[in-house]
């Protein structure tokens, strides 16, 4: 069964998403353009993953818990986990190792909480824009003791990708699956990093705003034929097996 998803979405607890992308309008937009599973992957937080979760079940949608994960390198991962214990498990061990610097609103932006209503429920006052202690072999390996999935993110893009900041998907590394922004052209990318031979590509918006988020275009192939009984475990066990785009 092939499902449309897009599994790199910001909200409004992203100093860099507009206030307007609160969980209620980021699913409503997700089923309004016909998404069968999405992931919220804020940067290094995980705040607002259960309004999200609430909202994605009353609609029909497969929200699959997410973080944007900065790392030591700089490096930015797409981590998605298969329950919210796992996240925010996630989320403790990655700001234990982050600088303890307060956001500053006016420059970086907001960062919002919001509970299942859309109703603001505070703000996130440590800037979230900081880069983990965390390496990204640790990132790897915890996420897989937590039986999440690593995505590289944005890896066409020439800032804060594995491709850009070490030139090449190092071979010690557990890398399947690697995120490319909506528009990228993959066999180009292909030619110019030879490294990512065999290796499936996964499109995703990383939406900062509302109307970014992906149309049915891109599509996962899941087990079943069911999409009533399709489930987190269902989109990260397609992440771990697919072989070839």
């Amino acid at each position: 069964m092939r499902i449309p998803v897009d599994l790199h979405i910001h909200s409004c607890l992203s100093p860099c998403a507009d206030d307007d992308c609160t969980p209620g309008n980021l699913v409503a937009m997700a089923a309004l353009k016909g998404l069968r599973a999405i992931a919220v992957t804020d940067h290094q937080a995980c705040g607002n993953l259960p309004a999200v979760a609430a909202r994605a079940r009353a609609a029909g949608i497969v929200a699959v818990p997410g973080m944007e994960l900065e790392t030591a390198e700089e490096i930015h991962l797409v981590c998605l986990l298969p329950t919210l214990e796992a996240a925010f498990a996630l989320e403790r061990d990655v700001r234990a190792g982050m600088p303890d610097l307060p956001n500053r609103p006016g420059i970086f932006g907001r960062q919002l909480l919001v509970d299942a209503d859309d109703e603001p429920a505070g703000e996130e006052p440590r800037l979230l824009h900081a880069a983990a202690a965390m390496t990204i072999e640790a990132a790897f390996a915890r996420v897989d003791a937590l039986g999440g999935v690593v995505l590289p993110a944005h890896v066409d893009r020439p800032a804060n990708g594995l491709l850009s900041v070490l030139g090449a998907v190092p071979e010690h590394l557990p890398v399947g699956w690697v995120q490319v922004t909506a528009d990228c052209d993959v066999d180009a990318l292909r030619r110019a990093h030879p490294s990512l031979a065999g290796r499936p590509v996964l499109r995703a918006s990383d939406a900062h705003r509302l109307g970014e988020i992906l149309e049915p275009c891109e599509m996962l192939e899941v087990a079943g034929d069911d999409p009533e009984k399709m489930d987190i475990c269902t989109v990260l066990r397609a992440l771990r097996l697919e072989k070839g785009r």
